[in-house]
């Protein structure tokens, strides 16, 4: 007995010795340095345990005060991760030496039972054939008449009658709740040409809804788990969130199954009757003969992207606006300007909004729908800014931190300031945007994967923020800072309450 006392006690005093001895020595070079306090062994696990509720402020806090705008974390039971808001760095990772940083098996571990082989979860060759294929999909002129056309429909028979309901009945709303079913309704049938119906009033929430964020919250806790081991040695066992995990996918992979087989019975319907063919996504896939394992991994992917991403994005946007009236009003100008007081807004008009995009771009500096994206070294390298990379290691581009970092955006840089994204105009009433490197402003990625679905997520925002201004004002409940929550989305912890009042000078519409 007192052996094994001896064996439980003895680690931990060496521990205890080891933090005392080097603890004021290594906090403070680590300080002046930019570098996490790491000590022998152990790495810096005692400051990461400390910081884990808060790792965006203090990653961003380190790269501020480092030379480089980089940093290396390494902590017992993880691998070795370079954080970097370094531009060059960031157009190395993902352009210039990218088939040397590629996903890696560490990440796509972690959100391999909800993604499976989709485009966002894979590498190699499986990757470049599901790019290609969606490349091609995301380019067509149908598919953007397509999503134009069930924008409209969304918005003007869904949205702005639930939000007109709150404004005649003085109830509260949860806007960030709403955009995000708005946004799964829209990316469902854009997608999947199937509607879950989120935004009707008479129908309870689907039980798809609540699996996706189950799964996408849980898997998102696996990536920040202190020791990787525990939520691999959970999942083995099938117990506690690894086992709500395992619920929760095979509900969200036997929907979309389900709807990939009610779909294939629908298109050899319109085959035989000689129908205009349907033009989402899904339908197109499955005309091509594609795997549906890959149609429906795919699927999944993009309903998970294209739901969380754009209605954070909105969120943040109102209620950035609610503290800055004068910008509210200049982006209304320009709404109602270039609309005529249509209510429904073309292609053509959605382009023209300059001064909205300029505004949707600083909201994401700000507050970007991904914080942070990692890749994995395949091989021993050196970065730009001189920082080794060993193989295997965890590589991790942060745009939270790079919106903060005054080397990148001046002394202004915590102030919400659309006319930061402006070139000299060459009118006084036209607004020209400046030309930003991607690599300075990576929200959607750059390079050989940077995001297919760009220019639909601009029109989605811009068609949704014109629809509720033009008609609304957005008055925030609480007066307090949100909380910027980072999952595999970022989100507003607690949602966003609001109020919502006719716009003066604004016919019901």
């Amino acid at each position: 007995m007192d052996m094994l006392w001896s064996l439980l006690v003895l680690p931990i005093g060496f521990l205890l010795y080891v933090y005392y001895k080097f603890h004021n020595s290594y906090s403070k070079a680590s300080s002046m340095e930019g570098r996490p306090p790491s000590y022998p062994f152990i790495g810096c696990l005692i400051a990461f345990y400390k910081n884990r509720f808060r790792l965006l402020d203090w990653y961003t806090d380190l790269l501020s005060k480092s030379p480089t705008l980089t940093i290396v974390v390494q902590r017992l039971g993880a691998c070795r991760i370079v954080v970097t808001a370094n531009p060059s760095n960031v157009e190395y990772i993902l352009k210039t030496n990218f088939n040397n940083y590629p996903k890696g098996k560490p990440f796509t571990e972690i959100l391999g039972d909800l993604l499976g082989k989709g485009i966002f979860n894979t590498d190699g060759e499986l990757w470049n054939t599901q790019r290609k294929l969606a490349s091609h999909e995301f380019s067509t002129k149908c598919l953007r008449q397509f999503v134009v056309k069930t924008l409209e429909e969304e918005v003007n028979e869904r949205l702005i009658p639930l939000l007109e309901s709150a404004m005649l009945n003085e109830k509260v709303l949860d806007l960030q709740d709403i955009l995000r079913r708005f946004a799964f309704d829209t990316i469902c049938k854009v997608s999947l040409g199937k509607d879950p119906c989120c935004l009707h009033p008479s129908l309870p929430i689907p039980l798809l809804v609540h699996a996706f964020d189950c799964a996408s919250a849980i898997s998102a806790m696996r990536g920040a788990a202190p020791i990787f081991l525990v939520w691999k040695i959970r999942r083995a066992l099938n117990v506690g969130n690894e086992k709500k995990l395992k619920e929760a996918i095979k509900l969200v992979h036997g929907s979309v199954d389900e709807i990939i087989q009610e779909k294939k019975r629908k298109l050899d319907e319109e085959k035989e009757g000689k129908k205009d063919l349907e033009s989402d996504m899904l339908s197109r896939l499955l005309l091509a003969g594609h795997d549906e394992e890959v149609i429906r991994d795919m699927m999944i992917s993009f309903i998970m992207a294209g739901r969380d991403t754009t209605s954070a994005a909105m969120t943040w946007l109102f209620w950035l606006l609610s503290k800055y009236p004068n910008i509210q009003k200049e982006l209304v100008d320009e709404v109602l300007s270039i609309n005529n007081g249509e209510r429904i807004l073309g292609y053509d008009a959605l382009k023209e909004m300059n001064y909205m995009k300029a505004c949707l771009c600083e909201s994401m500096r700000l507050y970007p729908p991904v914080a942070w994206d990692s890749k994995h070294a395949e091989k021993d390298d050196v970065l730009p800014d001189g920082t080794p990379v060993h193989k295997g290691d965890r590589v991790t581009y942060f745009p939270y931190g790079m919106g903060r970092l005054e080397e990148l955006w001046g002394n202004n840089r915590f102030e919400f300031r659309p006319d930061r994204w402006f070139d000299q105009p060459a009118k006084e009433s036209e607004i020209i945007l400046k030309s930003v490197s991607p690599y300075k402003f990576p929200i959607f990625q750059a390079g050989p994967r940077v995001c297919l679905g760009k220019e639909m997520a601009f029109i989605q925002m811009k068609y949704v923020v014109a629809s509720i201004l033009s008609r609304f004002e957005i008055k925030p409940v609480s007066s307090e800072q949100p909380v910027f929550v980072p999952l595999l989305t970022a989100h507003m912890a607690g949602g966003f309450k609001v109020i919502v009042k006719k716009r003066n000078g604004v016919q019901k519409s």
